[in-house]
């Protein structure tokens, strides 16, 4: 479910109602049961949501959503929209019990609805994103966020970091795991043999010979001649400005961003609305939503599912690759 103040429910009973995620998989959601049904009260919607009491219900009737509240008391008020000790603590209770199902093979994947950051560490744990927390709680020693979006793939290098942190966390190990990560998913997960990697490089003009900075020649040029000698086709340290519209015309299978917003502003362009998070290296499948908890509009009925059908119809797909 994600943070219950957030757009989390919405976009769950918005994606359920239609019939596109229940053509590719038989969804059950893991969140709050009175969350869900108010929600759908809320929407107007002619669903009914049903408590999953056991392994052996059947799931996927029509007109009906499957929950499992792990919660082992109701979850009670909190205010929609405001970050809370309340929802995020139980945003991590839906994250643990998604994951351990997961690993049981009881489902096949995860897909989580967006959590905020705030939330979760009021409520004593201590994570930036998804992404730490899962590795966390799987044990996986190497994992990365790869954001795919129309032609785009990308792996992050960093991804929730203050812009000027950059420079220090861009280490040549850092790089080259997530060129390592990004060949291992477009080989593992999208069937692409040889995969071409396209590597941004942090500084306008990928550093001008030193003249705009050196963290090309310092950091990423090793990462990148240390990953082709181990076998993966990367590129050399490029600019971004050209390297994304490169990939938009398939010279890339699949792209390595230094940080944030040089992946996300290029990927939300071309294909705003219907992104997908992506968890590279974890022993799960899990994808996600790509935008936040946008509590401004939580609880108005505002929000698009675009997202999370997406997301739920990777995930689908990946576990039959899998």
């Amino acid at each position: 479910m994600g943070d219950p103040a957030g757009i989390g429910p919405e976009v769950i009973v918005k994606g359920l109602a239609g019939r596109e995620i229940t053509r590719w998989c038989r969804p059950l959601v893991i969140g709050s049961v009175e969350v869900m049904k108010r929600t759908v009260q809320a929407l107007g919607l002619s669903l009914r949501v049903v408590e999953a009491q056991g392994h052996g219900q059947q799931l996927g009737r029509r007109g009906e959503i499957p929950v499992l509240d792990p919660l082992e008391r109701p979850l009670g008020r909190f205010r929609m929209g405001v970050a809370s000790a309340r929802s995020g603590d139980a945003s991590v209770a839906f994250i643990t019990k998604a994951v351990r199902l997961a690993e049981l093979g009881c489902i096949d994947g995860m897909v989580t609805g967006p959590i905020n950051k705030k939330a979760i560490n009021l409520a004593g744990h201590a994570y930036p994103g998804h992404t730490e927390l899962l590795a966390d709680l799987t044990k996986s020693k190497e994992v990365g966020m790869m954001i795919l979006g129309g032609p785009l793939k990308i792996m992050f290098v960093t991804t929730h970091l203050a812009i000027r942190k950059l420079p220090d966390a861009l280490t040549p190990a850092r790089v080259e795991k997530a060129i390592r990560l990004a060949h291992r998913a477009l080989r593992e997960f999208f069937g692409v043999p040889k995969p071409r990697i396209g590597v941004a490089a942090l500084n306008p003009h990928a550093g001008e010979a030193g003249l705009f900075g050196d963290d090309e020649r310092k950091n990423i040029l090793p990462a990148t001649r240390k990953a082709r000698a181990a076998g993966i086709n990367a590129s050399d340290p490029l600019p971004a400005d050209t390297l994304f519209g490169k990939a938009v015309r398939g010279e890339y299978d699949g792209l390595v961003a230094m940080y944030h917003d040089q992946g996300l502003i290029p990927l939300k362009l071309v294909a705003f609305g219907r992104c997908v998070n992506l968890t590279v290296g974890l022993p799960i499948i899990r994808t996600s939503v790509d935008h936040g908890t946008a509590y401004d509009i939580a609880g108005k009925g505002l929000a698009a599912p675009g997202s999370l059908v997406e997301a739920g119809k990777l995930a689908a797909r990946l576990a039959r690759v899998k």
